[in-house]
């Protein structure tokens, strides 16, 4: 599999973030992470735009809708197309959701698998052949959900070890998602912060979410990163070790220098607590 190899700060980059880039990218930012199925097929002016970034800069890609959790067999033409994008930008290192988001149609949701030992097999085994149609490693990501899985053997930190364990893949570590599921699932987030594998982490994410007339927050990427999701991250680089993070902004963007905030924040944080690992 290819090698890859991201450190510091990073910041996903979305099209409205383009203009105010032009004049240069900011020390701060050492990589940028797109969601691949908003740039493949990307032609004209824009996809040429899209390539000199990705010459200039180390990139990482965030997928959506692999449904690596699914009950659909994987969708291998999408897979060979992933990976002509990801070769043709030189993007080493891709991660999903470890979630599914389709059966026999597209869903544009994300939805918990069963955490049982029946979907533990199910998943590794999908993630070892994406990974060889890849020819380079998905990490998997702790994704946010609404609603407990029916049917499960186990709890949701032991299902996510699990799956790594027997995939032996990355794992991409999401620190507002761990903060919202345990707040939506009334769970101790530190406490499930530590029992993770920090061993496999390649690099996290903090973000922002909102809150619905129900009580549930969401996870919107649509805010900025609130305090106790900072703390996570703090704790995180505690017990793991600084690892690469990146911070997201999908929705309600706001203007590139309070993105930067941002993003000096966790540079910050690393700097406190030591140097990132590959």
């Amino acid at each position: 599999m290819k090698t890859f190899t991201i450190n510091g700060a990073g910041l996903g980059l979305r099209r409205e973030l383009l203009p105010p880039l032009e004049s240069g990218v900011p020390e701060v930012i050492k990589f940028f992470e797109v969601s691949p199925e908003n740039w493949i097929d990307i032609g004209g002016r824009l996809g040429k735009v899209f390539r000199a970034y990705t010459e200039r800069h180390t990139f990482v890609a965030h997928g959506l809708s692999l449904s690596i959790g699914g009950p659909a067999p994987l969708d291998i033409a999408f897979l060979k197309r992933m990976k002509a994008f990801l070769d043709e930008h030189t993007i080493a290192l891709y991660t999903e959701h470890l979630s599914f988001c389709s059966d026999d149609r597209h869903h544009y949701d994300l939805y918990p698998i069963p955490f049982t030992e029946e979907a533990v097999h199910h998943v590794a085994g999908r993630m070892r052949l994406a990974q060889d149609i890849l020819e380079r490693p998905i990490a998997l990501e702790n994704a946010s959900y609404y609603v407990k899985p029916p049917l499960a053997e186990m709890d949701e930190m032991a299902f996510i070890n699990a799956v790594l364990e027997e995939a032996d893949c990355p794992f991409h570590l999401d620190v507002n998602n761990i903060y919202v599921n345990s707040l939506n699932h009334n769970y101790d987030a530190a406490a499930f912060l530590k029992s993770l594998p920090g061993e496999r982490i390649v690099y996290g994410h903090v973000a922002g979410h909102d809150h619905d007339k129900s009580g549930m927050i969401i996870d919107t990427h649509g805010q900025t990163t609130c305090d106790p999701v900072w703390q996570l991250l703090e704790l995180a680089y505690q017990t793991f070790g600084v690892f690469p993070t990146l911070l997201e902004r999908d929705f309600n963007m706001p203007p590139l220098a309070d993105l930067l905030v941002e993003v000096e924040h966790i540079a910050a944080l690393q700097q406190r607590y030591g140097e990132t690992h590959d």
